[in-house]
């Protein structure tokens, strides 16, 4: 069912200054209306709204049939009739046709230009003849490239749009025939035709089919009719048997039928092609892609069938992809793009509407309320006429294209109305005696005639519709002209200004809440859309007009889609994000009014509330807006409650009267860890210490680390990009900061955190910049080897460590807070920190290390080197820092060369700097294959320095006896 709204497409309008009444007209570009009457063609400007003016008259060779304008190449095209025979011309550079005698030039089409006459074609119209074998019965031009389409009996024939170089300074227009469609069984009555695209209609069959240009299927083509099918041969023996029965007594007829897609192709009607173009030809069709072919039955309710049970007004409509709807995207180009095409076709009472690009898929049925007899379809309107109205009706291809732009349009970031939405009727206009109709950019024109028609037309029989071959197109003869004709042109006002009627019309149904509402403000959106789809024909004026018009179209309908209660509440969500209105200016909008006391808040309010209060969105809410969500939450989604708290855009909220409603779920059983971790924010936000240090304690840490799991936003909060420490997370720092390094490190381990956030969080928490590392974020590096996180790269994680320990041991640099674990705790709990080698302490004991702290970090560098996982090689190049004059340093250094199996090299420095260590170090790492380096290194070596005697003479002779003599075998 179709809904009428009363508004107000139509503009004003001018009548055109014909002579003679109007056999067939057609709009020119931008700004020309082409009129044919008897033998003369008129050219009228059409300027604004109140200016219509001659601009030349042509002749033409007979009567005109057929009338065609192509806006690529700028060329009239032209089906003329003259002596019973008909005749294709083609009418170029008419522009500059001053008068009626001004000469013209007649060549035949392909035929080749000279030189000489370059000036002489420069200056004056010329006429392409363009013979056929058979009589031209219909054409089309291509929208986008300009080549034309000519439809025969039983064959198209296409006219490829070319120019002819006369010299480097000037070129004339041409026509190349490159391709002959032949079609079986049926004989087109109009055609359309769309960058290869071809649609054909005979009185009550539709067929579009796709000319490929691949290459690849070559042999596809067909120089002759291909052979009978078994579709084909069905489809005959049907029209045999047909012709068999006809009588003045029965009447067969054919069922109706729809096939989409390769079933198109057993519709009985055979295609192929004969390419007779030039082989250099750039674009050549090499085969065809079935795509819809629809028959319908003529109505046989009624004892006599009636000859305009037809179909009628055959067009395909591009969509181009030429501007978009956000001012900040430039288009570096301004080639038009095919986004989407679309086929309209009607019968008398009833219009089709088909997508027919990437799929084939019907998108809307049109339901006239009377019998149309022409109509023409544009991206924002379907217009139709019957004998006494123009109508206007809402079309989708803005919203199937916007889908084919971007297949993820209806997402939480944008949206766009469905292509199912009903259609409606904008305005019925009277308008007596309506004859025909044609649009051009914003202007519809309309022919009328008052007086009924005196001359009846004769009436066939009703078998002309069961056989395709028995159909007749030839055009009747115009009747003589009489009087009360006129030629209207009607002026479509502007988008924006009907934009604005809808807005102020959905007013009547904004107070009762009503789908209405949502469907007419959906329909003003997409009439916005559909004119900034092309924002190559928009001066830079009406572009941002229109932009704006989009964002606040965007509004109304978050406004609409929070305020309904639907299945469809989300799209509040991203209609109001595509508006580019502020959280709190959607608030405002909100009517906070109580009539009863109580107040219902609809979830797509709710919804688009708590999405954006959990985006991070860099907005801060006022105080009072801020008290009116948390009011809204506790009555709509009281388990929302405590996450809305902690979104920083509620940073304004008085303390007192959050608290006030998070005791209120404690009341009402609604009691857990997170509303209690709420509640201690907001009383660190006071300043009351003893009710934080309360609520802190009503749970143990494990409960405490579970609840910073569900709402991390109560530690780590992101503005403008970057990571803000909370209020709350600064006093755990302070107090307790075990907590704290286990409640980030749970937030890792669950995915709510990464890496490098984790780090940044704790370097901005301790306030340090650049290189300097806090000891807290020690602590959490330590924590995650301990955990062993499956995300870590642990050698990422040795090297941050060691790198940290050997810095502070270089440095004497104590850490700036007391660690969390020691050595003794790691080598304890974590695999990845081993024993430290008895030799070590030895090393170590020969020297007296009074700082604990130094110990400390000594202590975990030699475990971690020690241990199973660390990759010895990558260290060793950054130990340059820690000297091995030092004891710590030798320690070191010995430890990594031990690991890479250097020991003679190791020998050698522990018998130069720490004798006392040499043969605790050979007992523990010169065994099994390296038991020989006892009697080839290290022997020789303590005899060669015990000869050379010094102040060292004791310790070597003492390691020599000690390695001679093992305690075990000493006796007294």
């Amino acid at each position: 069912m179709v809904q009428l709204y009363n508004l107000h497409p139509f503009g004003s309008q001018q009548v055109v200054p014909c002579k003679l009444e109007p056999e067939r007209f057609c709009g020119g570009g931008r700004d020309t209306l082409f009129v044919a009457a008897g033998c003369k063609v008129e050219a009228f400007t059409v300027v604004g709204q109140e200016l219509c003016q001659p601009r030349c008259v042509f002749s033409t060779l007979g009567r005109v049939l057929r009338l065609a304008y192509s806006e690529a190449g700028d060329y009239l095209v032209a089906i003329e009739e003259k002596n019973k025979a008909t005749f294709l011309r083609a009418y170029v550079n008419w522009r500059s046709k001053r008068t009626e005698n001004s000469r013209v030039c007649i060549r035949m089409v392909g035929h080749d230009v000279e030189a000489p006459f370059s000036e002489t074609f420069r200056d004056q119209m010329s006429i392409v003849e363009m013979p056929l074998s058979e009589a031209p019965l219909c054409i089309s031009c291509c929208p986008v490239k300009g080549d034309l389409l000519v439809g025969c009996t039983n064959n198209l024939v296409l006219f490829s749009l070319k120019y002819q170089i006369i010299n480097e300074e000037f070129s004339i227009l041409d026509f190349e025939r490159s391709l002959v469609i032949h079609i079986d069984n049926i004989t087109p009555a109009e055609i359309s035709f769309c960058v290869g695209y071809v649609a054909v209609m005979s009185e009550l069959e539709v067929l579009i089919v796709k000319l490929e240009s691949d290459p690849k299927n070559r042999e596809s083509v067909n120089y002759r009719p291909h052979k009978t099918t078994n579709p084909t041969k069905q489809a005959e023996g049907i029209s045999n048997e047909t012709s068999q029965l006809e009588s003045d007594d029965f009447v067969i007829c054919q069922k109706p039928m729809e096939l989409l897609g390769e079933k198109s192709k057993q519709s009985g009607i055979s295609v192929t092609l004969e390419s007779t173009g030039l082989a250099d030809e750039k674009i050549k069709y090499f085969h065809v892609r079935h795509l819809l072919y629809r028959r319908f039955a003529p109505d046989i309710s009624s004892c006599l069938l009636s000859d305009d049970v037809r179909l009628h007004s055959l067009q395909l409509l591009p969509i181009y992809q030429t501007g978009s709807l956000t001012s900040d995207r430039k288009n570096s180009s301004q080639e038009k793009v095919l986004l989407s095409l679309f086929c309209f076709f009607s019968l008398p009472h009833v219009g089709y509407l088909y997508m027919i690009v990437k799929s084939v898929e019907l998108l809307s049925v049109y339901q006239y309320p009377e019998k149309s007899q022409q109509a023409v379809l544009t991206p924002q309107f379907l217009h139709v006429i019957t004998s006494n109205n123009l109508q206007c009706y809402t079309v989708r291809c803005s919203a199937a294209a916007a889908r084919e732009e971007d297949p993820y349009v209806d997402t939480t970031l944008k949206a766009c109305p469905p292509i199912s939405m009903a259609v409606c009727a904008l305005r019925i206009q009277l308008f007596i005696g309506l004859k025909a109709i044609c649009h051009f950019k914003n202007h519809v024109v309309l022919l009328t005639k008052a007086d009924p028609e005196t001359v009846p037309e004769r009436r066939e029989s009703p078998k002309r519709f069961l056989s395709r071959k028995g159909t007749s197109v030839n055009p009747k003869t115009p009747p003589v002209a009489e009087a009360g004709w006129n030629l209207y042109i009607v002026n479509t006002i502007s988008p924006v200004q009907l934009y604005k009627e809808m807005v102020d019309y959905s007013n009547a149904y904004k107070t009762a809440k009503t789908q209405s509402c949502v469907h007419l403000l959906s329909e003003a959106h997409l009439l916005v859309r559909a004119a900034l789809m092309d924002a190559s024909q928009l001066e830079p004026g009406e572009k941002a007009e229109l932009l704006e018009a989009f964002k606040e179209s965007c509004g109304h309908l978050g406004d609409c889609y929070s305020r309904l209660e639907t299945q469809h509440s989300h799209l509040a969500l991203p209609y109001y994000k595509m508006s580019g209105l502020s959280m709190a200016e959607v608030l405002n909008r909100v009517d906070w009014a109580v009539e009863d006391g109580s107040q219902k808040y609809e979830r797509g309010l709710i919804f688009y509330i708590n999405h954006s209060l959990y985006e991070n969105l860099d907005e801060e809410l006022s105080e009072e807006l801020s008290a009116k969500v948390v009011q809204m939450f506790y009555a709509a989604e009281p388990k929302q409650l405590p996450h809305i708290l902690c979104s920083p855009s509620m940073k304004n909220i008085d303390p007192l009267t959050a608290i006030k409603y998070l005791r209120k779920l404690d009341t009402s059983g609604f009691s857990s860890v997170l509303v209690t971790l709420a509640k201690a924010a907001m009383a660190l936000k006071m300043g009351d210490l003893d009710m934080h240090r309360n609520e802190m304690k009503s749970h143990s840490e494990m409960k405490l680390v579970c609840g910073f799991i569900l709402e991390p936003r109560l530690l780590i909060q992101q503005r403008k990009g970057q990571i803000v420490p909370t209020e709350f997370a600064v006093h755990l720092k302070e107090t307790q900061p075990g907590l704290l390094v286990a409640s980030v490190l749970a937030l890792q381990k669950n995915n709510k955190i990464g890496i490098e956030e984790a780090d940044s969080f704790f370097k901005v928490l301790c306030g340090k910049d650049g290189d300097t590392i806090p000891q807290l974020l020690v602590d959490f590096w330590e924590a995650q080897l301990v955990a062993c996180l499956p995300d870590v790269v642990l050698q990422e994680l040795f090297f941050k460590l060691t790198s940290q320990y050997i810095w502070r041991l270089s440095k004497r640099q104590p850490p700036d807070t007391t660690p969390l674990r020691t050595s003794e705790d790691l080598i304890n709990t974590c695999s990845h920190y081993g024993l430290i080698n008895p030799w070590v302490n030895v090393l170590i004991s020969s020297e007296s290390l009074v700082d604990k702290n130094y110990m400390e970090d000594l202590s975990k560098l030699q475990s971690l080197i020690c241990g199973p996982s660390f990759d010895i090689a990558s260290i060793v190049p950054f130990l340059e820092p820690l000297s091995e004059d030092t004891v710590a340093g030798l320690s070191v250094h010995v430890l990594c060369h031990t690991r890479l199996k250097e020991y003679d090299q190791c020998i050698d420095r522990l018998l130069e700097r720490c004798p006392e260590a040499v043969i605790p170090y050979a007992n523990h790492e010169l065994k099994e294959e390296n038991r020989t380096l006892w009697w080839k290194k290290l022997l020789p070596e303590l005899c060669q320095r015990i000869k050379c005697g010094g102040e060292k003479y004791q310790l070597y002779l003492s390691s020599l006896k000690a390695m001679c003599f093992p305690i075990g075998r000493v006796s007294n």
